[in-house]
Formats: C-alpha cells, sequence, structure tokens
C-alpha cells in the first residue's frame, strides 16, 4: 500500500500551470515543511516534501493556500526521473496529492503565517470573530432535562 500522510506549512506559494489541450487541468506544486518528531539533539528539523495536486485539487491550492499556511495533506509518494540539460539523470520524489485540508483556523494561520513570513500584523479578517469568553468558554448551553431526550447515558 502506497499512503502518505502529512501536516506542515508551506514553504512558498503554490505554483500552479495549466496544462494544454482541449481540457486544461490545473497542476499545483508546492513544498510542505513537516517538522521531525524526535532528534537526537533536540534540534527541531524539517523535512521539506515536494507535493503535487492535480484538477480541483490543484485549482483550490491556488486560490487558498499561501507561504506560511498549515495544512494536511494525504496522497501517494511518487517517483520519475528525467535527463537534464547536461545529460545527467535527476532522480524526483513528490506526493501527488488526493486529498488536501487546512489544519488550523483562519485567525490561527493569519497570525502563524505573519510569523513565518518574518513578522507583520496579520491580516485582517472578513469574517467576525468568534467570543473568546463567556459561558462555557466557547461551548454552547447544554439544557436542564436533555438526559432524558438522549439515546444512551
Amino acid at each position: 500500500m502506497n499512503k502518505v500522510i502529512l501536516m506542515g506549512r508551506l514553504t512558498r506559494d503554490p505554483e500552479v500551470r495549466y496544462s494544454q489541450g482541449e481540457n486544461s487541468m490545473a497542476i499545483a506544486r508546492y513544498t510542505l515543511a513537516v517538522d521531525r518528531r524526535f532528534n537526537k539533539n533536540s534540534d527541531q528539523t524539517a523535512d521539506f516534501i515536494n507535493c503535487v495536486a492535480f484538477g480541483r485539487s490543484g485549482e483550490f491550492a491556488e486560490k487558498y493556500f499561501h507561504k506560511g499556511i498549515k495544512i494536511a495533506v494525504t496522497g501517494r509518494i511518487q517517483t520519475g526521473s528525467y535527463e537534464n540539460k547536461e545529460g545527467q539523470r535527476v532522480y524526483t520524489t513528490e506526493v501527488v496529492v488526493e486529498d488536501q485540508e487546512f489544519a488550523e483556523s483562519k485567525n490561527a494561520s493569519q497570525q502563524n503565517a505573519a510569523a513565518f513570513n518574518g513578522g507583520g500584523a496579520p491580516i485582517p479578517s472578513s469574517a467576525p470573530a468568534a467570543p473568546t469568553e463567556g459561558p462555557g468558554e466557547g461551548f454552547m448551553n447544554i439544557p436542564e432535562g436533555i438526559d432524558e431526550q438522549l439515546p444512551f447515558n
């Protein structure tokens, strides 16, 4: 089985091209910086993994992904090779994206992207911010007597 699950931050904005022909298709390429969990020297390091998304996934990446955003990707590893201009064989390894999604909230993403991009203020959001305090600290209130209506206890 060839299955990959990654979570990391984009190192740059996705590079998107469209295939030629009657049914052109988006092809988005981006690199994920994925933190390594354990290291002997306890220095936090990352692996930089090339990813490619086709079709609607490529269009989604073009529209919504940008440098610094944290995403989760599932897909498969694909290897290949080609000959460069000097006649040398170059080997490639990339993840062909089958599914991709945001791995943090929009507000957290904007704050972390600003830090990842070298500082600066976060980008203002057009959506109203969710209340941070209140009854239940972000959880909804459960009405009294609901226990009798639930199918489990």
